[in-house]
């Protein structure tokens, strides 16, 4: 979240390379669709005839998803292969570590975007890239060059189950 609009195309365009490296339906790409980079890696997923998959807390359409950003989820929600819904009411820090959890038992790989300030200790991205690295998963980090220093985790990329 927060990625200054000039850097919205760098990511763009960074995300598309790192995805041209597979065939189409050749990986399901997981986000929790967050505004901004998620729904970004989610979208450049969908360009490219990719499956999506998707791991939202059963409250998070109703209560952390703003109006700005509802018919962009919605769409990403409604194309996605399978929705994965956590088993939590209430989107909070439970739910969200839950879904940073899930990620590396689906995935291989996880590719994140990063403001270059570790959140954990002599690592890179937030807690969902640390328990990615923590399972052994391959880390992508993406660092577009002249983005803004403020980026977050994206997605990831793995291959069709």
């Amino acid at each position: 979240m927060d990625l200054a609009d000039e850097t919205v195309p760098l990511v763009r365009a960074a995300l598309r390379e790192l995805l041209a490296e597979h065939e189409p339906g050749e990986l399901v790409g997981v986000s929790c669709i967050a505004a901004e980079a998620d729904s970004l890696f989610a979208e450049a997923v969908l360009e490219r005839g990719r499956r999506l998959v998707v791991t939202p807390s059963r409250d998070y359409r109703d209560r952390k998803v703003k109006p700005q950003h509802a018919d962009q989820y919605d769409r990403l929600v409604q194309a996605a292969a399978e929705v994965i819904v956590m088993p939590f009411d209430t989107a909070g820090r439970e739910a969200y570590e839950a879904a940073g959890k899930e990620f590396p038992r689906r995935t291989d790989r996880f590719v994140a975007l990063w403001d270059g300030v570790p959140t954990q200790p002599g690592g890179q991205g937030g807690t969902a890239a640390a328990e990615a690295r923590a399972t052994g998963l391959d880390v992508h980090v993406i660092r577009p060059l002249g983005s803004h220093p403020r980026l977050t985790e994206a997605g990831v990329v793995v291959p069709p189950v």
